[in-house]
Formats: structure tokens, C-alpha cells, sequence
């Protein structure tokens, strides 16, 4: 079973997300503030995190920069923040999604199954695909980076976006096109998600992240991967 951390510090939203998670056959732990879910998470393991940033001892980000320290899980940011500025800078320190409150119910299922979705191994059947650039070796069959001879760490959604554009070496793949094979088929216009992820690869990959050699953006349009 597919176990979720919920963490939020309002009672009715934790008791409705626990209710419906159970009904759909999810075990769930829950915490009401950063401390209690950084415990509970190195406890219990769980497969995703649903993650309120407005907690009474920290702030969510800060929850956020602790998970990443050890651990790829999905992280599924629900906030009452709606500025763009703050989505970013939860996506920049390691979220995989963000939902504003209010929310409905479905669409919120509807991300969490995508991001687990996202973070499980890929099927059997794939075929074996190394791609290798001068700075950098990409193994699709075995999820793996590696750079000067070191694994690079990359969360779920990194790797899901190098994947995408990796098989498609050479083509322009459009931001709406990325946008809803990483992220789902509800997404199309959250180009601020490909900015930030983007941005986080080049930080990992290139060894000129301000100059790209192989992530490059085509303004306005979307972006492809040159070996």
C-alpha cells in the first residue's frame, strides 16, 4: 500500500484528506508541525508527502530543505500562498507540486497519484539507452546520472524532465508538451514549473549553467536537449 504523510496544522483539513485518503486505500500518517513530520517521515518512509507551508514552528520550505537532505519522495506542497514567488520557491527547494487552498478533493488525488506515479521504477520491457555528453553520462534503463565519475542525485521530477527531453535528443519539445507529460495532462500553461526544474538541471548537469550546451531554451516555445 501507498503510504502518505499528510502535514498540516488545520484539524478539518487533515481529518477530510485522512478520511478520503483511507477510503481509497492509502495509509496515512499524520503531523501537525515541521518537527513532527521531519520524525514521522524518517520513521515511516512514506511514499509522498502532502505538505502545508504555513506550520506553527517552521516554515513548509524549511520542511521541504530537510526531506531533500535524504530522501527523493514526492512532496506535494498545499498552501494558502498564492503568489508566484513563494510557489517558486518551494518548487526550487525541492517540491514536486503545489495546490492552492481552497482545494478541491479529486484534483488533489488526482496530483498525488501523478507524483507517485513519477517515482516509481519504470516498467519492464524498456530498452537499454545510455546517452553520454562531455560533461555527463544519462543511463535511462537504470535511472541513473553520473558526472566526473560521481551518481548525481536528481528528485523525481528532475529526472522524469531529462527523461522527456533525453529521448527526444535533438527536437524542440514544447513547454505544454512538458508540462503535461511530467506533470499530467491538467497542465499546460505552468511555465514557472519548467523554469525552476529547468534551472535546477543545469545547476547539476552543465558546467556552465548561465551558458547551456545541452539544455537550451527556445524562447517561448519550449526546449531541447543537444548532446
Amino acid at each position: 500500500m501507498t503510504r502518505v504523510l499528510v502535514v498540516d496544522d488545520e484539524p478539518q483539513i487533515v481529518r477530510a484528506l485522512v478520511i478520503n485518503l483511507k477510503a481509497r486505500k492509502y495509509e496515512v500518517d499524520a503531523a501537525h508541525d515541521g518537527a513532527t513530520a521531519l520524525e514521522l517521515a524518517a520513521a515511516r518512509h512514506p511514499d509522498v508527502v502532502v505538505l502545508d507551508l504555513g506550520l506553527p514552528d517552521m516554515d513548509g520550505v524549511e520542511v521541504i530543505r530537510g526531506l531533500r537532505g535524504w530522501t527523493r519522495v514526492p512532496i506535494l506542497v498545499l498552501s494558502a500562498r498564492h503568489s508566484s514567488d513563494e510557489k517558486v520557491q518551494a518548487l526550487d527547494a525541492g517540491a514536486d507540486d503545489y495546490v492552492t487552498k481552497p482545494f478541491g478533493m479529486d484534483e488533489l488525488l488526482a496530483r498525488l497519484r501523478a507524483a507517485v506515479r513519477r517515482a516509481e521504477p519504470a516498467g519492464g520491457g524498456e530498452q537499454d539507452v545510455m546517452v553520454e555528453t562531455e560533461e555527463f553520462t544519462v543511463d535511462l534503463a537504470a535511472k541513473k546520472v553520473n558526472r566526473g565519475g560521481r551518481d548525481v542525485r536528481l528528485t523525481p521530477t528532475e529526472w522524469h524532465l531529462l527523461e522527456v527531453l533525453v529521448r527526444n535528443t535533438g527536437r524542440l519539445v514544447s513547454q505544454r508538451q512538458l508540462l503535461q507529460e511530467v506533470w499530467g495532462p491538467s497542465y499546460g500553461t505552468e511555465t514557472n514549473y519548467l523554469r525552476v526544474y529547468m534551472a535546477q538541471l543545469r545547476r547539476k548537469l552543465e558546467a556552465d549553467p548561465s551558458h547551456p550546451k545541452h539544455f537550451i531554451t527556445e524562447a517561448g516555445m519550449g526546449y531541447r536537449f543537444e548532446k
